[in-house]
């Protein structure tokens, strides 16, 4: 979200400091608001294949420091057995340049699915690092509880690549591909792959994700109607940030 600063702020700052007047200050706050055709994470369906809406709260600091929450509606967590229909991600960290070019990014992601009744609980927390170089980024999670809801899985990794290519006017490209350890279970363990097409209109943002995993399908079944949640499939979607 851009602010414009005020007339005065503006007058001020070309009578008395002309050489910082060049463009405003950032934002530090945005928000964002979403819709998909359906919730993918790390490739797995987190609503049975179904829609969901999407919407987050970022705050990053100037010195580098960041916090934010995000929140989604799932069905995963009903479909289990348990009594929770949004999944909420609080997180904060740390990003700062160590070499040219080189940004680092660490931080703490707690996925929290209030009242989720799952033993063990399906609340989650990850500490994660990233490196980007250019337009590609490498990162990993590795979880310091169990992992939504397997039990004996605490430390648990995720490892992945992302690219995202500038197309130019508003148009980008995205290749990904993760691979998800589970410990302790072998049977849950599997790599995700993607591309994501996406085109920014002054904020307003469309996309479509080819998605595939090579996930056990019986891992990753869902209890409810016995579709497989991790199957190839294309994902539209629409967000707003401001």
């Amino acid at each position: 979200m851009k602010l414009s600063p005020s007339l005065l702020a503006l007058a001020l700052s070309a009578v008395v400091l002309p050489a910082m007047a060049d463009e405003p200050a950032p934002d530090p706050l945005s928000f964002n608001v979403g819709a998909v055709t359906e919730y993918r994470y790390r490739g797995i369906s987190q609503t049975r294949l179904k829609p969901a809406l999407q919407g987050g709260v970022d705050y990053a600091a100037a010195n580098g420091f960041y916090v934010g929450a995000w929140a989604s509606s799932i069905k995963w967590i009903k479909d289990a057995g348990g009594d929770s229909k949004v999944e909420v991600d609080l997180y904060g960290g740390y990003k700062t340049e160590v070499a040219k070019g080189l940004t680092l990014d660490v931080g703490l992601l707690q996925y929290v699915y209030s009242g989720n009744k799952l033993n063990p609980s399906a609340n989650t927390l990850e500490v994660y690092g990233a490196l980007s170089f250019g337009p590609v980024t490498a990162k990993y999670s590795q979880s310091t509880t169990n992992l939504f809801g397997f039990a004996d899985s605490k430390g648990s990794g995720y490892f992945d690549v992302t690219a995202t290519f500038d197309l130019g006017d508003g148009l980008s490209v995205a290749p990904h591909i993760g691979h998800q350890t589970v410990k302790h279970n072998s049977a849950a363990s599997y790599t995700d792959y993607s591309v994501t097409l996406a085109k920014d209109f002054s904020g307003l943002v469309v996309s479509g994700s080819l998605i595939g995993t090579d996930a056990n399908k019986t891992a990753y079944a869902s209890p409810v109607n016995g579709k497989f949640m991790g199957k190839s499939t294309l994902v539209l979607g629409l967000k707003k940030t401001f």
